[in-house]
């Protein structure tokens, strides 16, 4: 994982994500000039969010949606767009949940957890409900952090049980969302074991 942590992008897909991962990096600075120092807390959070694809090894092309999905979470924090549009919570939570949950499979599959999404042995159904899983509990992760966040830091926070049960049924939904993406998409860069096996077994085939 440090290996392509420190590999060197090729091709502009993997410059345009490290470019993601710069504009991250720079909205803290932006919030803590011009917005408060706990807007630019809510932006240094997501920068460790937005630095493990690089460590996983996933396709650029993911690596930049998720990226971009994660720093819209945060700078709708900034600019109050969850409680000034009525429906940006969820939508949010729809995409961020699904983008966090297959990221999660990743890196489950890449630490040799779970098999790899779209593996010999692994079916649809299988990735379907273990990302489902993730992302519902992802979500159930949240909600408490928000209720910490309320009870122990701003009145601020915004928690209720509607809101809640709300903003984890939609997670739930994005994440099957995104469990079809790792069951249909090559999102991950690494090679499976499945595919090298493969691989050496053709060479002895044909030796």
């Amino acid at each position: 994982m440090i290996a392509n942590f420190l590999r060197r992008p090729i091709g502009p897909l993997e410059f345009t994500a490290d470019a993601v991962r710069l504009v991250g990096l720079l909205s803290v600075f932006v919030a803590a000039v011009w917005w408060e120092p706990t807007d630019a807390g809510v932006l240094a959070l997501a920068l460790p969010a937005i630095l493990l694809p690089r460590f996983i090894g996933v396709h650029p092309g993911f690596d930049i949606v998720y990226g971009a999905i994660i720093l819209v979470a945060a700078w709708s924090n900034v600019f109050d767009l969850y409680t000034s549009i009525a429906w940006w919570d969820l939508a949010v939570h729809f995409a961020c949940t699904g983008v966090v949950a297959a990221l999660v499979s990743l890196l489950l599959a890449r630490l040799g957890i779970i098999a790899a999404p779209r593996s010999r042995d692994v079916t649809v159904a299988a990735t379907l409900v273990l990302t489902t899983v993730i992302g519902l509990a992802a979500s159930a992760v949240w909600e408490m952090i928000e209720w910490i966040g309320k009870e122990f830091v701003s009145d601020d926070i915004f928690v209720a049980y509607d809101d809640t049960i709300g903003d984890m049924a939609i997670g739930g939904l994005g994440a099957l969302v995104a469990g079809f993406a790792l069951a249909l998409l090559p999102l991950h860069r690494y090679r499976s074991p499945d595919a090298a096996d493969r691989r050496r077994a053709d060479r002895l085939t044909l030796g």
